[in-house]
């Protein structure tokens, strides 16, 4: 037998290691559509029952409609952030402008649990009960990160020619950014949006520390799922969690690409 070189070795253990990380999901997936109570392989046949039964759970679409809602509300404020906070970065120089830049990103660096026991102990410290405005913070603080990240970097690639043009014509500002930089920045708007939508829609470890028993997102419902039972609506709801968070960066990538290929021609 031949000896496997370097390169055949690195591309085998690739393999391994994605087997390793994707099995778990795939059998999450194919156990969703199990009509068992425990599930087994070679399934016996197949089944929506769990996936109905989901459906008719109230405690999980008030979750869901918690998610939905906080995802919303989240990507919108962190895009409303980001922007300004992106422009300001890249085109203008000020004070404490690195430091200020580094602080707003700094929570890409520091642990969720951390930053969740900080803002309630900060919550607490103010007197100041857990409710839906603390959550929604807490989020925008987690996201805003990955959105001013995507709009800098496209930013960064807009040449302030176009900016200049506009205002030596006599356009306002305001007008600069509304008809030149903000239709050339949407690509990267759009993105950031899905991500901030994403990652709150997708957060357990934060949120555990800031929802209320009232304002359960979906991820911290599964995880109280499993900790009192194991039951097979757990793969359903698994399984349209890994669909909704896989769909939602696809799509947007895809619209993305449209949208820029759009401006081009």
């Amino acid at each position: 037998m031949k000896k496997l070189s370097g390169w055949s070795f690195i591309k085998v253990y690739t393999f391994l290691v994605y087997i390793w990380m994707f099995a778990p999901i795939v059998a999450v997936v194919l156990l969703s559509f199990n009509p068992q109570q425990f599930g087994s392989f070679p399934m016996e046949s197949f089944s929506f029952k769990w996936y109905i039964k989901l459906a008719h759970n109230a405690t999980i679409l008030g979750a869901f409609k918690n998610s939905l809602v906080l995802g919303s509300l989240t990507a919108i404020l962190a895009t409303i952030i980001g922007i300004p906070a992106a422009m300001a970065f890249v085109r203008h120089d000020f004070p404490g402008k690195e430091t200020l830049n580094t602080l707003l990103l700094s929570p890409i660096m520091i642990p969720e649990v951390v930053l969740g026991v900080a803002l309630l102990l900060f919550i607490r410290w103010l007197q100041q009960p857990k409710s839906f405005l603390l959550l929604l913070i807490g989020h925008v603080v987690l996201t805003l990160p990955y959105v001013l990240l995507v709009v800098q970097a496209r930013l960064v690639g807009i040449k302030r020619e176009y900016e200049e043009a506009a205002l030596t014509l006599g356009a306002s500002p305001f007008q600069t950014f509304r008809e030149i930089t903000f239709p050339l920045l949407a690509p990267a708007v759009f993105a950031g949006m899905l991500f901030a939508f994403t990652i709150s829609f997708d957060d357990v470890t934060a949120t555990l520390f800031w929802a209320t028993a009232r304002q359960q997102t979906v991820p911290v419902k599964i995880f109280g799922m499993l900790r009192d039972s194991i039951s097979p609506e757990i793969n359903a709801l698994g399984t349209v969690m890994i669909i909704l968070t896989v769909a939602l960066p696809l799509a947007a990538g895809y619209v993305s690409r449209r949208f820029a290929k759009g401006q081009q021609s």
